[in-house]
């Protein structure tokens, strides 16, 4: 990978920590009543904690970085099926393994950026049939 999809990709790594790393409700503020899928957010995560391996390896993260995008994805793997089932708003209130990624999150942005408060992405517009 070049050196701006790098960039770009460890920027997104970082807007997904500060997403998982809000309260919850700033979360479910955040999410608006979309209904976004728990599956869906499970996948990119643990597509974003592999893919942080190799912005390690080609410095885009410090390895010291990665013990706790490590421990997301390994918490991520421990999630069954009938958890990742539904909508994400309402696993965040009532699955206590999104508190545990909380805390991760934050870690990885103390880490990282030595402050997990951290701006919240834009939300994705959906899209319309107009678009």
């Amino acid at each position: 990978m070049n050196a701006l999809g790098d960039a770009h990709l460890r920027t997104w790594t970082l807007r997904f920590m500060a997403l998982l790393a809000a309260d919850t409700p700033d979360q479910l503020v955040w999410l608006g009543g979309r209904e976004l899928q728990t599956k869906d957010v499970v996948e990119e995560l643990e597509l974003l904690c592999r893919a942080s391996e190799g912005l390690a390896d080609r410095g885009a993260f410090a390895p010291g970085d990665l013990r706790d995008l490590r421990a997301i994805g390994r918490r991520l793997g421990e999630i069954d099926a009938p958890s990742r089932a539904g909508l994400w708003g309402n696993a965040l209130a009532a699955d206590p393994v999104w508190d545990d990624i909380r805390s991760l999150a934050r870690q990885v942005l103390l880490t990282t950026l030595n402050d997990w408060r951290q701006p919240l992405p834009r939300p994705v517009l959906p899209l319309t049939d107009d678009h």
